[in-house]
């Protein structure tokens, strides 16, 4: 017989079981991959979002940072893991070019600077099909390593590099400010 209390009882269970269910899938979301974990011993996300380019969505983007201290002002002061996981196939070379255009527009480097670092992206970045990550850790004084899909694939040992590579994202002057905005979560 169903009366307002049984029917309550269940709306309350479904409730319930619905939580039980969603919880956890959102609690994941927020727990750093394994190889950020090895990264960052204190690893906390600091924002996310996308990036799109003409209304099409390039990438997710997601700043991982270690501890509950980190500033945004203080970007170049500690390490952190940018992981940028493609919607779309892309190739490697594309991929390279368009970071070394940013990085002029940003004006980091020399013009002898830009040609070595697009050189060592092209022969560091793969093509990526949608769902490929690509993962990089900003190394302090040191320059960058970067991740496919938690595979390590190498490292670009510049300190200048990875300044301006990570700033394509997180120098207030990029071209993407309101993606710059949700991953330091701040107002744009």
């Amino acid at each position: 017989m169903n009366t307002p209390r049984t029917v309550g009882c269940r709306k309350l269970a479904v409730l319930f079981w619905l939580m039980l269910c969603v919880l956890p899938a959102y609690a994941a979301s927020d727990a750093a991959p394994s190889y950020v974990q090895n990264e960052l011993t204190d690893a906390r996300l600091s924002g996310q979002g996308s990036f799109r380019w003409f209304g099409l969505k390039i990438y997710d983007a997601a700043l991982w940072v270690e501890g509950n201290e980190h500033k945004a002002d203080a970007l170049t002061s500690a390490k952190f893991v940018l992981d940028l996981g493609y919607a779309r196939d892309l190739y490697g070379d594309r991929i390279a070019q368009s970071s070394i255009s940013e990085i002029s527009q940003l004006g980091f480097g020399t013009a002898g600077q830009r040609v070595v670092w697009l050189g060592k992206m092209k022969s560091l970045f793969p093509d990526v099909h949608a769902g490929t990550h690509i993962s990089g850790v900003y190394l302090p004084s040191q320059g960058a390593r970067f991740y496919l899909d938690s595979k390590l694939l190498g490292e670009i040992n510049d300190p200048e590099f990875a300044r301006a590579f990570f700033a394509i994202w997180l120098d207030p002057r990029t071209s993407a400010a309101k993606l710059r905005s949700q991953l330091l979560a701040t107002k744009p």
